[in-house]
C-alpha cells in the first residue's frame, strides 16, 4: 500500500521562509541544498550517504530544491524520493561497460550543445545548470558548469538549424531550460519560430516534479505564444505528483492548450514495480498528462545501482498490458549506448506463426489463431497505391528486406 510522504518545511535552511519565498521560483532556485553540511542539518544521513555526499562532488555537484526536499522522508533511507536527489556511495563505482557519454550525443554533435542524429529533429541543450541534480543523470559529464547558456553557444547552434531544411522538430532540453528567465527562454522560442522548416517545438523540463513554483501564469501565457509548443516531463514516482502545488503547475500548462508528456527512467529501488509503476502513470492521466517513454537507464558513469534488466522492464508493461487503458501505457525504450537511438521493446506476444495465420497471446495468458490471409502483392514498379510512392527508395533495414523477400506493401508511414 502505498503511503502519503511526510511533507516538511522546518528544515533549518528555511525556518524564517514566509509564504511569499516559498512560493518563489527563484528564491527556491537559490536556497538549494548546495553542500553536505547543509545537507548533513536536514537529514539522518547514512554512513555511506555522509561520505557520498563529500566524495561525489569532485564527479557531480549536489543540489536539492526545498520543494523536493520536502518529500525526502528524514528518516527512511530507501525512500523513493531520497534515493532520487541524495548521493549514494554506489555513484563512486565506475563499471567497465559504463561511459562518460553513453548516448554518443557529442559526437553526433554538428555545434556546441546541439545533437543532430535523426534526420527530420534535434537536440538543442540550452543549458547545463538543474534545479535538482537527479542521482542518475546520464548528462553528469555536463550538467553542472555555467557553459551551457552562453548565448554565441545557442545562437551558433540555431544557425545550423535555420541552414538545415531536413529539420522540423526541435526539443530544448539542458540541463534545466525552465531555469532560465522568461526573456531569454522566449528570445529562443522566438528565434526557432521564425524558421520556416521548424514545424513542433518540445521543451524537456523536470520543473513541475522538483520545483513546480516555476511554472507561472506569466510563463505559461509566454509558451503559449509560440504553438505548436510541446512540453514533456519528468515524473518517477507517484509521491512526485501528491502536492498540491505540483498538479496545479500541471493543470496550468495543459489549460493554456500546452500538451505534456511525460518520461520516466526506471531505476532500481525507486520504482522497478508494477504497482508503483500503474499508480503513477494512473495519476499522470488523471492530470492530462500522457506516459510517454519508460527509459532503462542508461549505462553512464556511476549508474550501476539503479540499473534494471531490460527483463524487468518487460515484465512492467506486461503488467499493464490489457490491465489498463492504453493512454496510460508508456513505449519501453532502451537508448542504445554508442549513438544507436531509442529502441522500443514489447513483451512477445507472439506464440508461432505458419500457414498463413499467427497464434498470438493475450494478456490473460490465453492463445488465439489470427488469419493472415493471403500476402497481397505490390503495386506495379514497387510504387504505394496509396501514396504514389516508391517505398524502397526510402525504408532500410529490416522494412526494406521485407519488401523485398515477401514482396508485401509497406505502410506509408
Amino acid at each position: 500500500m502505498l503511503s502519503e510522504p511526510r511533507l516538511r518545511v522546518e528544515f533549518p535552511m528555511w525556518a524564517g521562509a514566509s509564504d511569499d519565498q516559498w512560493n518563489d521560483w527563484k528564491w527556491q532556485f537559490r536556497n538549494r541544498i548546495s553542500t553536505s553540511v547543509q545537507l548533513n542539518a536536514g537529514f539522518a544521513l547514512t554512513r555511506g550517504e555522509q561520505d557520498a555526499a563529500e566524495r561525489s562532488k569532485e564527479f557531480f555537484r549536489l543540489g536539492v530544491t526545498p520543494h523536493y526536499a520536502t518529500l525526502i522522508d528524514p528518516d527512511d533511507p530507501f525512500c523513493p524520493i531520497r534515493l532520487q536527489a541524495i548521493p549514494q556511495i554506489e555513484e563512486l563505482i565506475r563499471l567497465d561497460h559504463e561511459m562518460a557519454d553513453p548516448l554518443n550525443e557529442d559526437a553526433d554533435s554538428p555545434a556546441p550543445g546541439l545533437t543532430h542524429r535523426y534526420p527530420d529533429r534535434v537536440l538543442l541543450l540550452v543549458t547545463h545548470e538543474c534545479a535538482l541534480y537527479c542521482r542518475y543523470c546520464t548528462r553528469r559529464r555536463i550538467v553542472g558548469d555555467r557553459a551551457g547558456s552562453h548565448r554565441e553557444r545557442i545562437d551558433a547552434a540555431i544557425d545550423y538549424i535555420r541552414a538545415t531544411s531536413s529539420i522540423r522538430d526541435v526539443l530544448i532540453s539542458g540541463g534545466e531550460p525552465l531555469g532560465l528567465s522568461d526573456d531569454r527562454l522566449e528570445d529562443i522560442l522566438a528565434k526557432l519560430r521564425r524558421i520556416d522548416h521548424v514545424e513542433i517545438i518540445r521543451i524537456g523540463t523536470r520543473m513541475p516534479v522538483v520545483m513546480p513554483q516555476r511554472i507561472t501564469p506569466a510563463l505559461v501565457a509566454m509558451l503559449r505564444r509560440h504553438h505548436p509548443l510541446w512540453l514533456n516531463t519528468h515524473f518517477n514516482h507517484p509521491f512526485e505528483l501528491m502536492p498540491r502545488v505540483t498538479r496545479e503547475a500541471m493543470e496550468r500548462l495543459v489549460d493554456a492548450g500546452i500538451p505534456t508528456g511525460n518520461q520516466t527512467v526506471l531505476l532500481k529501488g525507486v520504482n522497478d514495480c508494477p504497482i508503483v509503476m500503474r499508480k503513477l502513470f494512473h495519476e499522470l492521466v488523471k492530470l492530462r498528462c500522457r506516459p510517454y517513454y519508460l527509459y532503462n537507464c542508461d549505462l553512464a558513469e556511476g549508474l550501476g545501482h539503479f540499473r534494471t534488466p531490460v527483463d524487468t522492464g518487460l515484465a512492467i508493461m506486461e503488467s499493464l498490458w490489457g490491465h489498463t487503458s492504453g493512454l496510460a501505457i508508456p513505449t519501453f525504450i532502451v537508448d542504445a549506448p554508442g549513438g544507436g537511438g531509442k529502441i522500443p521493446l514489447l513483451p512477445d506476444y507472439k506464440v508461432s506463426r505458419g500457414n498463413g495465420s499467427v497464434v498470438l497471446r493475450n494478456y490473460q495468458g490465453k492463445q488465439f489463431t489470427y488469419s493472415e490471409g493471403e500476402v497481397a502483392e505490390p503495386a506495379i514498379d514497387g510504387v504505394c497505391r496509396i501514396c504514389a510512392t516508391d517505398h524502397s527508395s526510402i525504408k532500410t533495414g529490416p522494412a526494406a528486406q521485407l519488401w523485398n523477400s515477401r514482396r508485401a506493401p509497406l505502410s506509408c508511414n
